[in-house]
């Protein structure tokens, strides 16, 4: 026959410190009422979108960041901002290449030099759609945290100076912890 005995105190404090880690373990897995949302591209429409669901998800409630790396980075961009001074011939043919803010962005598709996205503006206009530039200030009024990939301003010779004020800079370390917990990710 098997004696059963009693658990010591000892054992129960033991026990329940065991649950409190577990417990714990599991709140850093949980998903936080986060959005994170990489911006890849430098086209009009695709930045529409992502800012579409940035504000969207802004307002509901979570807290939403947008990562901006490589062609994103035009999103960041302030109208005017020196391109080409003190930047390596190389950097120079970038910044020509691509655009200068985002009011210089063409659309992914059917842009043909630029009468796409110029049609685009004037449908959403016409629509009363907030224009890409009025939806970049409002995804910072609903706190929307913009960061730009340092290795990608790098890669393309893109400066601090060029980019709006209240944009963080970050590396894809940044990124990752604010996606980690995050109960929506995308990438566009």
């Amino acid at each position: 026959m098997t004696v059963i005995s009693e658990p010591t105190t000892a054992d129960l404090v033991r026990q329940i410190e065991a649950l409190k880690q577990e417990v714990a373990d599991l709140r850093d897995r949980t998903p936080q009422d986060k959005a994170a949302i990489i911006v890849f591209s430098g086209d009009l429409d695709k930045l529409l979108a992502s800012l579409v669901l940035a504000t969207g998800a802004a307002s509901a409630g979570l807290e939403t960041t947008m990562f901006f790396t490589f062609w994103g980075l035009s999103s960041l961009k302030k109208k005017g901002a020196p391109a080409l001074s003190g930047k390596s011939l190389k950097e120079k043919m970038f910044a020509m290449m691509t655009p200068s803010s985002t009011e210089s962005m063409g659309v992914s598709k059917m842009n043909f030099f630029g009468i796409g996205a110029s049609m685009l503006r004037t449908m959403m206009k016409e629509k009363n759609v907030s224009s890409v530039e009025e939806m970049m200030e409002l995804a910072r009024e609903l706190g929307v945290k913009m960061i730009a990939c340092t290795m990608s301003m790098d890669v393309m010779g893109v400066e601090r100076a060029q980019l709006h004020d209240g944009v963080e800079l970050g590396g894809v370390a940044a990124f990752m912890a604010e996606a980690a917990n995050a109960r929506v990710s995308l990438f566009l």
